[in-house]
């Protein structure tokens, strides 16, 4: 027999925490590695054994490599018991396991991180770390919490709107009535009520609380416990994200502010799918571009390497990105850089369309800020959306950086908002590459209506080469649902609106340029 493996129910805070610990059949100490988890309603009618043979699956490399693996399941998940509510118990928790592992008959010395998303989470609220913690690999998460709920204050319905409600008190047997819709439904203050049937107070903070501004998110519940985790940290850390991943725009500011010494010990690789990393529900399969494609074993070898064995999967202190459409696999500055810009105009003349926000306009594919990766674009003349062509691209041309749109706008209304997406015509179709959404009151908070006014959008960085003939495509309107929560076109905060106005929105395409970046 290779391994020992067991199930262990360790007591926190009047909870049992249920724990598989797997280890190599020989020696006595190991090096451990620590991986929480919530997404265990599967298992919760599994036995023990049942149990210990699907961990044993999963992650018998790690053992086979040497190490003793402490699998947990979290508060409320699986068969630990309690109510599993999340970002709440983590902390305490994930620093209650490391306790218990270094008091272990197993413990070696040394500690290593392993997640993805939420599991990647739990360990970063655990900063700042102890010296025996040697390395880490956390896929597809940051630890800006504010930039899961919101983006410039639009919640992201996709992200933790659809999320939440999988994980919340997933065994207490609640009935949920979720759907996108009722996020249309007003007030939103009953929004928890509606769909939980009951009141969840960290919910209805962050609700309540769009300024990324407001005090709420320097609470331990609005993620100060995890904020900037990576930023100083002494682990060497490698992290990983899709192009098309709804914590794409999170973890590439992360990697864009960590320390420079922070930076030198780690390493990023960003692949060119969506959350999860595989070419499934995305509109072109990419030749070796999933990650245990390019990088069999990424995450095994990267801890490996932090402990002296052998060699990284990517050079520390580096970029490895997927550059679309050709360019595959590479290691430089080229995904966040570009050498030169050209400013492309979007036309002449203006268009006015109309926006109500009890009738959003629809758009598929999360790109950078919400789930469900990239999408092929909708056929232009949808009514409350102004489609534009750039002119076509210098073929052959190598796209780096990020985008810079400038949009000159007015709008009949006190406020509204404007959400832009931009993608690149292909034979296939116009495939999506990046979006944002802002409103007027985050940079005219007394906007006197139909005042033009100029609004700038930085579109996340992306790597691809165009392909003859090929322009990019500008998408404008005023909503993006199930993406975001429709703005009401008042000035009245969205948690407490009761009411909506309908809009008449102008661009102003004389004065409007899409600034592309290349190298």
């Amino acid at each position: 027999m290779k391994h020992k493996t067991e199930i262990r129910y360790l007591p926190f805070d009047g909870n049992l925490l249920c724990t598989v610990v797997s280890r190599p059949a020989e020696g006595d100490k190991f090096p451990v590695i620590l991986y929480r988890c919530p997404y265990e309603k599967a298992t919760v009618d599994m036995t023990d054994e049942e149990l210990i043979l699907r961990v044993e699956n999963e992650f018998s490399r790690f053992v086979d490599a040497g190490y003793a693996f402490f699998f947990q399941q979290c508060r409320g998940a699986g068969k630990s018991t309690g109510d599993c509510v999340p970002f709440i118990y983590e902390r305490e928790e994930g620093l209650a396991l490391q306790k218990y592992v270094r008091e272990s008959e197993l413990y070696g010395g040394e500690l290593y991180l392993l997640g993805g998303s939420y599991t990647s989470l739990v360990h970063l609220v655990t900063a700042p770390f102890e010296d025996d913690i040697k390395g880490a690999s956390l896929e597809s998460m940051d630890s800006e919490r504010y930039g899961m709920f919101y983006r410039n204050g639009f919640f992201k319905i996709s992200l933790v709107g659809s999320w939440h409600p999988g994980v919340y008190k997933q065994n207490a047997g609640l009935t949920i009535d979720w759907s996108p819709e009722q996020y249309l439904k007003k007030p939103l203050t009953e929004f928890t009520r509606r769909v939980y049937g009951e009141r969840v107070e960290n919910y209805d903070d962050a609700l309540e609380n769009p300024d990324r501004s407001a005090p709420f998110w320097s609470t331990k519940e609005g993620g100060s416990d995890s904020r900037n985790a990576e930023r100083d940290t002494r682990v060497p850390m490698l992290l990983t994200v899709g192009t098309f991943d709804t914590f794409t725009h999170g973890v590439l500011k992360t990697w864009e502010n960590m320390t420079p010494r922070a930076r030198s010990i780690s390493a990023l690789i960003v692949h060119p799918y969506h959350h999860g990393g595989t070419a499934e529900e995305q509109p072109y399969c990419f030749e070796n571009g999933e990650l245990a494609q390019g990088f069999p074993d990424f995450d095994l070898r990267w801890l490996n390497y932090t402990r002296g064995v052998g060699k990284p999967p990517v050079p520390p202190g580096s970029v490895t990105y997927y550059e679309l459409f050709g360019g595959g696999w590479t290691t430089g500055d080229g995904l966040f850089r570009a050498d030169r810009t050209v400013a492309y105009p979007l036309g002449k003349g203006e268009k006015t369309y109309t926006y109500d926000p009890e009738k959003p306009t629809r758009f598929e594919g999360g790109l950078t800020h919400n789930f469900g990766g990239t999408k092929f674009m909708a056929q232009p003349g949808r009514e409350g959306v102004v489609t534009v062509f750039t002119d076509p691209l210098p073929a052959g041309a190598r796209v780096g950086g990020g985008m810079k749109l400038k949009l000159r706008v007015a709008s009949d209304c006190e406020d509204t908002c404007f959400y832009v997406r931009v993608g690149i015509t292909k034979k296939e179709g116009d495939f999506s590459l990046r979006d944002d959404i802002d409103q007027l009151s985050n940079h005219f908070p007394d906007y006197v209506p139909g005042t033009p006014v100029d609004l700038e959008f930085d579109l996340d960085p992306i790597a691809l080469q165009v392909g003859e003939g090929e322009r990019l495509r500008v998408d404008i309107a005023s909503s993006a649902f199930p993406l975001f929560v429709p703005h009401t076109n008042t000035r009245e905060p969205f948690y407490t609106a009761r009411e909506t106005c309908v809009a008449h929105n102008t661009v102003f395409l004389d004065v409007c340029t899409l600034t592309v970046g290349f190298n």
